[in-house]
């Protein structure tokens, strides 16, 4: 089984020093300080790094945000929000809108839009890993984790700490709802890919199968209409991607479900459910034109020449002359005008994103070094004038375009 997934830049964002002459009194105020612009410099390198691995990921965003915690929490527990919060200018961009990037002085922002590169990167990872030739069993079983953990940061951020931010989340920027619940039910979506191509491979019930497929053809088909009311400018291509993979689990729901229904000695009703896979597929296949044809942010590639394409063209096929054939030599039956309804629900396999959570406050912020923090001494005109706006580099990323068009085998 194959996988081909179409993946939106990451964001990127202009570089913060954390220096703060006069303002950090003490050398444990200035270290904090200083590990922070270093965990955060690290942080965004990796992004972009494909030797990176979740344990490495990991590993950088729990030391980068249990620093950050520090500009957040209140060392006391106490409601009460931390003096430094608003201390730092931060500005970051957008995975549909370009390099005009949107600034916030304030740290909650940093968190979530952190947070949402993170989540960005386990989904591209997913995608490096599942475009590998030969992929083995616990590479698969990654691809699944990582969408899963994706899904899980994404939904963290949208209930958590996004409705915090002090400044309303602009339309049709990353951090709006719509964009989120898209991603979210994307990872969704695309982890069952992964599911649906364990349980062909192990030749499981297609009772099963077509279930699995319908539902993810409904995650897909949800996940556009999300982001319908979007200007199609920005989702155009987006969407293109997330039709044509709506069309493609339809035409394998019907072309399973085709064969539940041969293995029923419902022969008529088996070749109307595989003529309609038949036209989903047809569909599936315009819109991967479409989708190459379509200007806007994301991958470059040509889906129908993918390997996941072509093997269920074959597929359907194969099983509707064997249900023609077997039709015309035993069962003799009529083929319905209406195709079957597929009122399918899968028990098993169906994906949830991972919980997540933030680290813990890091043990160098202590309440003294806090209080080290000083912020009468911050200089008068620091936020007096806004800069205007201007382009922030956008990150040069390994699989923007992929080496070629192959998906990945599942063996």
């Amino acid at each position: 089984m194959t996988h081909w997934f179409h993946r939106n830049p990451l964001k990127a964002t202009a570089p913060v020093s954390f220096n703060f002459y006069g303002v950090a009194t003490t050398p444990a105020a200035a270290k904090v300080c200083n590990d922070m612009r270093l965990s955060r410099t690290r942080l965004l390198e990796l992004f972009t790094d494909s030797s990176c691995n979740p344990e490495m990921m990991k590993n950088a965003t729990d030391l980068y945000f249990s620093l950050l915690q520090g500009f957040i929490l209140s060392l006391d527990d106490s409601s009460q929000e931390c003096k430094l919060r608003y201390i730092q200018n931060f500005k970051w961009t957008d995975t549909l809108q370009g390099q005009v990037p949107s600034a916030q002085q304030d740290a909650v922002f940093e968190l979530v839009s952190m947070g949402f590169n993170v989540a960005l990167w386990y989904t591209k990872y997913a995608s490096r890993l599942a475009g590998k030739e030969d992929i083995t069993e616990d590479e698969a079983k990654d691809v699944h984790r990582s969408l899963k953990i994706a899904a899980g940061i994404f939904k963290h951020l949208k209930e958590s700490h996004i409705p915090k931010l002090i400044t309303p989340v602009e339309k049709g920027r990353d951090l709006e709802a719509r964009l989120i619940d898209s991603y979210i039910i994307q990872c969704q979506a695309e982890a069952q890919e992964v599911t649906i191509a364990r349980a062909i491979e192990l030749k499981h019930n297609p009772g099963l199968i077509a279930a699995l497929a319908y539902e993810t053809a409904n995650f897909y088909q949800k996940a556009d209409q999300t982001l319908s009311s979007l200007d199609p400018t920005y989702a155009g291509k987006w969407r293109k991607y997330l039709n044509l993979k709506t069309c493609f689990y339809m035409a394998y729901a019907y072309c399973y479900h085709g064969q539940t229904l041969l293995a029923s000695d419902k022969c008529g009703e088996a070749i109307r459910s595989l003529q309609e896979s038949e036209k989903f597929f047809a569909k599936a296949e315009a819109l991967c034109k479409e989708y190459g044809e379509t200007k806007g942010p994301g991958t470059t590639a040509k889906p129908s020449g993918h390997l996941f394409f072509r093997k269920l063209g074959n597929l359907i096929k194969n099983t509707l002359e064997k249900c023609q054939r077997e039709n015309g030599f035993i069962y003799f039956q009529k083929v319905p005008a209406e195709a079957p309804q597929l009122e399918l629900k899968a028990n098993y396999g169906l994906v949830e994103p991972v919980p997540f959570e933030f680290p813990a406050l890091n043990a160098h912020w202590t309440p003294e070094t806090l209080a080290a923090f000083d912020l009468t001494k911050r200089p008068k005109d620091d936020t007096a004038k806004p800069k205007p706006d201007e382009e922030v580099k956008p990150l040069k990323e390994p699989d923007i375009k992929p080496q070629k068009d192959s998906g990945c085998q599942i063996s």
